[in-house]
């Protein structure tokens, strides 16, 4: 373009970002885990999301989707605020999701997997030709590496604006993480496909990306280009990626115990219908006695293996123990919450 005076210039106007978050506020029953954070991913862009567990990474993840409802703030795509649900976002809105648990249909081949998820096949054989011998078997008998590569691969099949990928190396060979990541920057570099990546590894996940935020406890604590936290990735390691945060994981198990209390409420309803019909006592627990059994499937969950020397325990050996007094040191069969005989329902 040119000026008044004739001279040529050239325009430094900045693209539009693929996905900006401005004062975004995450979490699970009206409760923010996540606190105001600000990130922002241009187009062609890999964006690496680093943290410890907890940290509040797939809480951001998942609200940018869609899956969850922000508590408070914005979600824009493109500079437009959204409020559609995840499968509209899929869909319709140029977005690619790959969740950590994968999402392969187990009893579809890989071939149907492709079909299903919307995604080319041809082009996810370019995207991965180590695909092509494996498209007529299900997806349940593929290994964890092909697994992520089918539901990557899916993904990016489908041309995607902005790609959303979480933990795309966990529990997995490096060089399948190569491959992945390698798939996530070239797609970046030739079809100018934004990407928002999770991951624990920050090392390898840094020397694919272009820039990188930290968080902890749910905030945005340092915002870096990826050349510059390669070299101060041992301060950072030492600073942020140590230890993990309890904060998502109470959130998490407040909302496991809600949806399990509607469970439980549910089966009362059908039980005094049965008891009103036949004449037969159903059950005598009451709501009030639901704690005692929530704190029983919590310890069996996380100190059950510890108390064991790393075996397993079963939950009637779990609930003698608990009944001889093991969640408070006392005796008797007596806990914090009672006496366990008492609380006991059919």
């Amino acid at each position: 373009m040119t000026d008044p005076t004739g001279s040529s210039t050239v325009s430094t106007k900045k693209p539009k970002p693929l996905l900006q978050t401005r004062n975004l506020k995450a979490g699970y029953l009206g409760r923010p885990v996540v606190d105001r954070i600000d990130i922002h991913v241009d187009p062609g862009e890999v964006v690496c999301l680093l943290g410890p567990n907890g940290a509040g990474k797939t809480t951001t993840l998942l609200t940018v989707a869609g899956e969850l409802v922000p508590v408070d703030g914005l979600v824009m795509f493109s500079n437009v605020p959204t409020w559609t649900p995840m499968h509209t976002r899929v869909r319709t809105g140029g977005i690619g999701l790959v969740t950590e648990e994968r999402l392969v249909f187990t009893k579809l081949s890989a071939r149907d997997n492709l079909r299903l998820g919307g995604g080319d096949v041809e082009t996810a054989l370019e995207l991965f030709p180590e695909l092509e011998p494996r498209l007529s078997v299900r997806g349940g008998l593929l290994s964890g590496g092909e697994q992520q590569m089918l539901a990557l691969a899916r993904a990016l099949s489908r041309n995607p604006r902005l790609l959303l990928a979480d933990e795309l190396s966990l529990g997995l060979a490096p060089i399948i993480v190569d491959r992945l990541l390698g798939a996530v920057r070239a797609a970046a570099d030739e079809r100018g496909t934004g990407a928002l990546i999770v991951e624990q590894h920050a090392r390898k996940a840094l020397r694919y990306a272009d820039r990188m935020y930290l968080m902890a406890r749910g905030q945005i604590r340092m915002e870096l280009p990826a050349a510059e936290a390669i070299e101060r990735l041992d301060e950072i390691e030492d600073a942020y990626l140590s230890g993990t945060s309890d904060t998502e994981d109470d959130h998490i198990e407040r909302q496991r115990r809600k949806t399990k209390r509607k469970a439980w409420k549910r089966a009362r309803v059908r039980e005094r219908e049965l008891e009103r019909l036949s004449g037969k006592l159903a059950s005598t627990r009451s709501p009030e006695q639901d704690d005692y059994y929530f704190d029983l499937e919590r310890h069996r969950r996380d100190v059950g293996e510890r108390l064991r020397g790393g075996r397993k325990m079963t939950t009637k050996g779990l609930r003698r123990w608990w009944d001889r007094g093991g969640r408070s040191g006392g005796t008797n069969g007596t806990t914090s919450t009672g006496t366990a005989t008492g609380q006991r329902g059919t």
